[in-house]
C-alpha cells in the first residue's frame, strides 16, 4: 500500500519529515513535493517551463522526489508518473500556519489534498497553527490517527480533510472537532518602496481579521481544538440556480 506525501513548504521542511516519521509504517511512502517553498501557490500547475525532478532523501520514505513546480504540480505528477501503482492515500503538510475560513483557496498545502481527491484518492491536508513551529509532535500524532481512520473507513468521492491543528504541547490538545469551514480572513497591506534604479515595487504584508463566527474551523483551534472540516469542489451555489434560470430567455 502506498501514501503519497507533498507540501507546499518545500521538501526540506520540518512538518513534512514529521509527517512521513509518523506514518512511515502505515504503508510504502512516496514523497513528492517542491524543491523550494510555494506557499499560497493554490492550485496552480506549470504549464509554460519543464517540470524537473531531483532524487532526494527523507528517513522513513521509500522513495522521495523534489521537483521545480507546485504542490498540485507534485502530485499530478507522481500519479500519472513517477507511482508504481495508485496510492491508497495522498496527504499534504505538515503545513506551517493554519489553512482555516478563506485562506484554503489560497493553500498550496490543500490544493496537493485537493489533487488526489480529484482522482478519486482518499486525501488529507494537515496544518499547524504556528509560523515558527518547534514541536511538531501533536499535529504528527493527529496526522497519523486521522491516516489510520481513513485507511479504515474511507471518504465520499471527490471530498478531502483539512485538519487544523492548535499549536500546544500534545497532552494540552483539549479534543477534535469537526466543523465547517469559516470565514476568516486576512487584511492585506502592500508595503510601497523603491529600487536601487528608483522602479517602485510592493511588499505584501497583512494581518487577521477578528472572527465573527462560532464552531467553525477558526474558532475550535483558538479553544485548543483540533479542528476537522470535510470539502469537496463543487462550487456552484445550488439555491441560485433556479433564480438563474429566469435569465435564460433575457440574453
Amino acid at each position: 500500500m502506498i501514501i503519497l506525501i507533498s507540501n507546499d513548504d518545500g521538501i526540506q521542511s520540518a512538518g513534512l519529515h514529521a509527517l512521513v516519521r509518523a506514518v512511515s509504517d502505515l504503508g510504502q511512502i512516496w514523497v513528492v513535493a517542491p524543491d523550494r517553498e510555494q506557499s499560497a501557490v493554490g492550485q496552480s500547475i506549470t504549464i509554460s517551463d519543464p517540470i524537473r525532478l531531483f532524487d532526494c532523501t527523507v528517513d522513513g520514505a521509500s522513495r522521495t522526489f523534489a521537483i521545480n513546480g507546485s504542490p498540485a504540480d507534485c502530485v499530478k505528477l507522481a500519479l500519472s508518473e513517477l507511482l508504481p501503482e495508485r496510492p491508497a492515500l495522498v496527504m499534504s503538510g505538515i503545513n506551517r500556519g493554519e489553512n482555516t475560513g478563506i485562506s484554503i483557496i489560497y493553500s498550496g498545502t490543500v490544493s496537493a489534498a485537493t489533487e488526489g481527491a480529484i482522482n478519486g484518492i482518499p486525501s488529507i491536508a494537515v496544518s499547524l497553527d504556528s509560523f515558527s513551529p518547534t514541536d511538531y509532535s501533536g499535529a504528527a500524532a493527529v496526522a497519523r490517527r486521522s491516516a489510520e481512520l481513513v485507511l479504515a473507513s474511507g471518504l465520499p468521492e471527490g471530498t478531502l480533510l483539512n485538519v487544523n491543528v492548535p499549536a500546544l504541547p500534545q497532552h494540552e490538545i483539549k479534543g477534535v472537532r469537526a466543523v465547517r469551514q469559516g470565514q476568516g480572513r486576512f487584511k492585506e497591506t502592500f508595503l510601497k518602496r523603491n529600487d536601487q534604479r528608483g522602479r517602485v515595487y510592493y511588499w505584501m504584508d497583512g494581518h487577521k481579521l477578528p472572527l465573527q463566527e462560532t464552531n467553525t474551523d477558526g474558532t475550535v483551534i483558538l479553544d485548543g481544538y483540533v479542528a476537522i472540516t470535510p470539502i469537496h469542489f463543487d462550487l456552484t451555489h445550488h439555491a441560485l440556480l433556479p433564480k438563474l434560470a429566469d435569465w435564460e430567455t433575457k440574453f
